[in-house]
């Protein structure tokens, strides 16, 4: 269990910092969890935050339910952008550098699998891509328990490798029509509410996608997340749920990336409501079911720049904002060590 007992400790470096009480904002709450998160353990709170090495992981998978032309591009752009990653040329590509941010690219089970050597490069592929969720189960019950573990043990991984933080990223055409299903099944809400335009399709195929999700929603006689990750998901959002798991277990903080990554989130909460503490919320994006996802996480999240690629660039972006509180935590005077009486 996430131990609070430190909290108000915590809150109180943080209030004797030579501010006004709360003048920094949102920065003074993520500080705060940064802190409780890397004090989990300990007798006294952590003097000094660190941020270590942070790593995203980039999921790609396909999906069955592409075939129905409810996404802007076929499936073999999937292969393609995993290929665009690879060579640096992708937008998180250029928020890794621009942020000092190491990348890793896993194929979790493109349609086209990849055969570049490349040291970003992991392979965990639980197939070639889903099946049609509209019509059929996404996968079976022993690829989710696959995909579960192989997620633990990438994030274990960069753990042991020295991160203490990490990002999810995702890629793979179809997918935010399986996370609209997941969302809507996992929630209870409407589908037609959970499904927005993605990366830009047509009103038309809008319409489409939306009975497309809510005939597959509909299929659902379990609201037990590996039954649903079963019939709905992706392999990419599996291996992200497990990658979740695994943060919590290692008491290491997620910084969360958009709608596809939040909805992976979302499913690790309801296998084990104890990851919630370490997750930090990037970002709103403006795809239409992200707002009811961070809802029903009670998220707040640190930007709204209108993203809508995934990627994991927004949680990329937003590492500065972890580097400055945990600077100002660390580092800020306090009254009494700058002299100023109030």
């Amino acid at each position: 269990m996430f131990d609070t007992r430190l909290s108000a400790q915590i809150q109180e470096r943080i209030d004797q910092k030579t501010k006004p009480l709360g003048a920094l904002g949102q920065l003074e709450k993520l500080a705060h969890q940064l802190a409780l998160i890397q004090s989990q353990g300990k007798a006294h709170a952590v003097d000094e935050i660190t941020l270590q090495q942070p790593t995203v992981l980039v999921f790609a998978g396909d999906h069955g339910i592409a075939e129905e032309g409810v996404s802007i591009a076929p499936s073999a752009v999937t292969q393609q952008m995993v290929m665009n990653f690879l060579a640096g040329g992708a937008a998180v590509n250029c928020f890794c550098r621009a942020n000092e941010v190491a990348i890793k690219v896993i194929d979790c089970g493109i349609l086209l699998p990849v055969e570049l050597g490349s040291p970003l490069l992991i392979q965990r592929r639980l197939g070639e891509r889903t099946g049609n969720l509209a019509i059929e189960p996404a996968m079976t019950q022993q690829q989710v328990q696959q995909g579960i573990v192989w997620g633990q043990n990438l994030v274990e991984d960069v753990i042991n490798q020295g991160c203490n933080l990490v990002m999810f990223g995702e890629m793979g055409i179809g997918n935010t029509s399986s996370a609209s299903a997941l969302l809507a099944a996992v929630t209870g809400e409407p589908a037609e509410r959970c499904v927005g335009f993605g990366t830009g399709v047509t009103t038309g195929q809008l319409e489409k996608k939306k009975r497309l999700v809510s005939q597959g929603v509909a299929r659902c006689d379990s609201s037990q997340p590996l039954d649903l990750l079963a019939e709905l998901g992706g392999f990419e959002i599996v291996q992200m749920v497990g990658g979740f798991l695994a943060a919590a277990k290692h008491r290491t903080p997620v910084l969360v990336d958009g709608f596809i990554v939040t909805v992976a989130a979302l499913l690790a909460t309801k296998i084990d409501p104890n990851c919630r503490d370490y997750l930090i919320f990037a970002h709103q994006s403006h795809e239409l079911g992200h707002r009811i996802a961070l809802e029903q996480l009670v998220a707040e999240p640190l930007l709204d720049l209108s993203l809508r690629l995934g990627e994991g660039t927004g949680a990329v972006l937003a590492v500065p904002l972890l580097r400055a509180a945990a600077e100002f935590y660390n580092n800020m005077a306090s009254f009494t060590e700058a002299g100023v009486t109030v």
